[in-house]
């Protein structure tokens, strides 16, 4: 039964999702959900991706918390500076921020967080320096952005994806 369906919470999200973004629903539509429900989970087992262990849920809900206000509030500041609400001259600029965080998983949760963020934008990361370069919509200093980013995304995420025994 894993041949078929190696990651079956995969693929019944695969099929829903399809089947959402292309109503009303069909013959045709139901039978490319369940190609798509079958073929990405196996594809995904090809890859064999490893296995993610969590290690501080506490800190993952916090960080929820944490990462639902911020994207509330940037929504806020986002549409003020588009509506002309806010006074004064906005700067987008880019910042620099050097990380310390290197595991694979946790830097993927940084640019989700930091993309799906109003007002900014994960630009690239330089995997050999672990220097990350990040637009902002509203530039107020490089350092407030380094410091903001490193406080409240980096650390939680360092200690949920802490490695365990490295063998």
């Amino acid at each position: 039964m894993s041949r078929i369906l190696p990651y079956p919470l995969l693929s019944v999200g695969l099929a829903g999702t399809w089947l959402l973004l292309n109503a009303p629903l069909s013959p045709g539509s139901a039978v490319l959900a369940l190609l798509v429900g079958l073929t990405v989970p196996a594809v995904m087992r090809a890859l064999r991706p490893p296995a993610v262990r969590v290690r501080a849920p506490g800190t993952l809900a916090r960080l929820l918390v944490v990462v639902l206000y911020d994207m509330v509030r940037s929504n806020i500041d986002v549409a003020r500076i588009i509506l002309g609400l806010r006074r004064g001259t906005r700067r987008t600029g880019f910042v620099a921020i050097p990380l310390d965080l290197r595991e694979p998983f946790g830097l993927a949760v940084l640019s989700i967080i930091l993309t799906a963020t109003p007002g900014t934008l994960w630009v690239r990361y330089d995997s050999d320096t672990g220097q990350l370069l990040l637009h902002v919509l509203d530039y107020t200093g490089g350092d407030e952005w380094v410091r903001r980013v490193k406080d409240r995304y980096e650390r939680p995420l360092m200690q949920i994806f802490a490695r365990g025994d490295s063998a």
